[in-house]
């Protein structure tokens, strides 16, 4: 499966307690690990980026992130495996343009 084959999905992880910057740091090694298994067993998956919500007190909240994908199936197989919450998975539309 090549690259041109996947989807491209936007994933809110909202967490129900605030996290620190050493636990996102965890859970992204722990993402990328799941994501190398996932794409030597043949799934199609690749993650793009992401963006860290916080709240007032600059405390992590979620984040969201776009990962490109052969189906919904795959973005929920990498959230279980890697203990991340899938609060939504959208397929991601057109950009606006503008300011």
């Amino acid at each position: 499966m090549t690259n041109d084959d996947l989807e491209d999905y936007l994933i809110l992880r909202a967490l129900d307690d605030p996290i620190s910057e050493a636990d996102l740091e965890a859970a992204a090694e722990q993402s990328g690990d799941v994501l190398e298994a996932l794409r030597d067993e043949g799934v199609g998956i690749r993650w793009v980026e992401s963006e860290v919500l916080t709240n007032d007190e600059g405390q992590i909240t979620g984040t969201y992130c776009h990962y490109q994908a052969e189906d919904t199936a795959a973005i929920r197989e990498h959230a279980d495996r890697a203990g991340l919450p899938a609060t939504r998975i959208d397929r991601r539309g057109t950009p606006l343009e503008g300011e």
